[in-house]
């Protein structure tokens, strides 16, 4: 069983320069370009609370900058999570400083939760990576369900699970998933129907009236009696 993990925020200093081109424009529009791995709202809070210093001196937000002042960041990053470090195999796919690949197979939650506090992907990358408890959701920017197995993208720092939140966003990340279904599978088509919590059972999902929008493209590649075998594609990031 590994040591819990610490609940002690940790601290983390950071300095750029302003360049010379950014004179006359606003602290906290200069500061997210320089500091792109924090959100621009996340620095503008940080400036009023004094812990972005210019030249050693508080400023607002909306201060004009002349160029070449030394920006100081000093914040205590607080954890993000309360799941303890479990040392749980993950198959890599590829990993370097920014993100981590993954193929997680069937059986794994993601996320703890409902009747799974433990044996998660969560407590996984905690073990593999303690720095990555003061990210959202320990760097996941996307789920697959217990019972799918697939290719995941875990970011490591903030400037990566900011981008990469961003491309899921803006559905710049193309995903596709291969299913077994029952039944006659024509060519191909959409399946459109909103989807929320199953109304009695919390850990299943549902077609529900005020449920989220989820689409989802199909398209039959192979038929064997009685299954199909299909590819599926959402048009988003649901």
């Amino acid at each position: 069983m590994p040591p819990a993990m610490s609940a002690q925020p940790s601290e983390s200093a950071r300095q750029a320069i302003v360049p010379d081109t950014a004179a006359g424009r606003r602290c906290d529009a200069v500061g997210a370009e320089l500091l792109p791995e924090y959100s621009r709202s996340r620095l503008t809070e940080w400036i009023k609370a004094g812990d972005v210093l210019l030249d050693g001196a508080q400023v607002r937000p909306r201060d004009p900058l002349r160029g070449g002042e030394v920006v100081t960041l000093t914040v205590v990053l607080e954890t993000q999570t309360d799941a303890q470090p479990e040392d749980i195999p993950l198959d890599v796919l590829f990993e370097d400083e920014h993100l981590l690949v993954i193929n997680k197979p069937v059986g794994l939650v993601v996320h703890p939760g409902a009747g799974n506090h433990s044996g998660t992907l969560v407590n996984a990358l905690l073990f593999r990576d303690p720095s990555v408890a003061v990210l959202p959701r320990a760097g996941i920017v996307h789920r697959l369900d217990k019972d799918t197995s697939g290719v995941m993208v875990v970011a490591k720092t903030l400037e990566a699970q900011t981008a990469l939140v961003e491309q899921l966003a803006a559905r710049d990340v193309h995903r596709q998933y291969l299913a077994i279904v029952m039944g006659a599978l024509v060519a191909g088509g959409t399946a459109d129907a909103p989807i929320d919590r199953h109304p009695r059972d919390r850990l299943k999902m549902a077609v529900r009236e005020d449920g989220k929008e989820a689409i989802t493209h199909y398209r039959l590649r192979e038929r064997f009696h009685p299954r199909a075998h299909g590819a599926c594609a959402p048009p988003d990031h649901r």
